[in-house]
């Protein structure tokens, strides 16, 4: 359980490529969502906009790790924990923009919930709405009603169960939490061997969520801390190449419950459903979007919570 001194610098990773005017964002708002000590390690996979290695140049705080090429988040991201394993480390995306105080939350809340492998902020968007980053692990018939009605029918029961978006906002265990920013303890980090690189992007999260929680790991939200998440920076420069990575990650995350030969029938209808989905979101943004969030900021909390609640252990 990461327990490191509240001296310590606390380790924030942000994996960027070629972040342009978003990486200011961050760090501007970075510096006032905590009062403690903070690094900055730029996983950087391949700039070529030079924003990083300024940031570096300029801001004593920040440096700078060249992943030696396109390596996708969840590699990054290990290289730039590589031989930390104990303590806490958030990793983030360069376009999420901290609310003041929200990572000193993060924080807090971890005291509350020492099993937590990882614990997660409320994440609005530039509109108002609350993402769902706070889901359950996708089982076969969830990833499967989620995947082919949830564009065209929000709240239908397969995407409701998945989000949990009929749920109250409150601080709460979830089966994964969204990678754009998560408060990571490190020595579960380590116990799991990080993010599997063979995600490029999409999925690494989930999967990490779900390896952790076999060690008995928990995942927490907590919706009294909030940040703000563009999303889409790096990925609308290649929306089609994203497109079929989102599947195929898909696929790969679903499959691994189905290993055996016997299973091979399952996993090639899986395979046809998610292609037949992967071309239809190349002539519908509906479908490339997914489902939209169903919740606002309005529903936040205003008070933060004084006390764990029941089953912190």
């Amino acid at each position: 359980m990461g327990s490191a001194s509240a001296d310590a610098p606390l380790r924030v990773v942000v994996v960027t490529f070629s972040p342009g005017d978003t990486l200011a964002g961050f760090l501007d708002s970075l510096a006032l969502a905590t009062t403690r000590p903070y690094e900055v390690v730029l996983a950087d996979n391949g700039s070529t906009d030079g924003v990083p290695e300024r940031a570096a140049r300029e801001r004593p705080e920040v440096s700078l790790l060249r992943t030696g090429g396109n390596i996708g988040y969840g590699a990054a991201a290990n290289a730039a924990l590589a031989g930390h394993d104990s303590g806490y480390a958030i990793v983030a995306n360069p376009d999420v923009r901290f609310e003041p105080g929200s990572v000193d939350e993060l924080l807090a809340a971890a005291g509350r919930w020492p099993r937590a492998a990882t614990l997660g902020p409320a994440i609005r968007t530039p509109e108002g709405a609350i993402y769902p980053s706070a889901r359950e692990l996708p089982s076969l018939s969830t990833g499967v009603g989620h995947a082919a009605l949830g564009w065209v029918w929000p709240t239908n029961p397969w995407t409701a169960r998945y989000r949990r978006e009929r749920d109250e906002l409150t601080e709460r265990p979830a089966g994964w939490l969204s990678g754009s920013c998560l408060l990571v303890d490190l020595a579960a980090y380590a116990s799991v061997g990080g993010f599997d690189p063979g995600y490029f992007m999409y999925f690494e999260d989930v999967d990490l969520a779900r390896r952790m929680g076999q060690r008995g790991w928990l995942h927490v939200y907590v919706p009294t801390a909030v940040v703000t998440h563009e999303g889409g920076h790096a990925t609308r420069r290649s929306a089609r190449r994203m497109q079929r990575v989102h599947h195929t990650s898909a696929l790969r995350y679903l499959s691994a419950d189905w290993p055996r030969r016997r299973h091979a029938p399952l996993r090639a209808a899986l395979r046809a459903g998610l292609g037949a989905r992967m071309l239809l979101s190349y002539v519908s943004s509906r479908v490339d979007e997914g489902a939209q969030p169903q919740q606002t900021v309005d529903q936040l909390p205003h008070d933060h919570p004084d006390h764990p609640a029941p089953g912190h252990s």
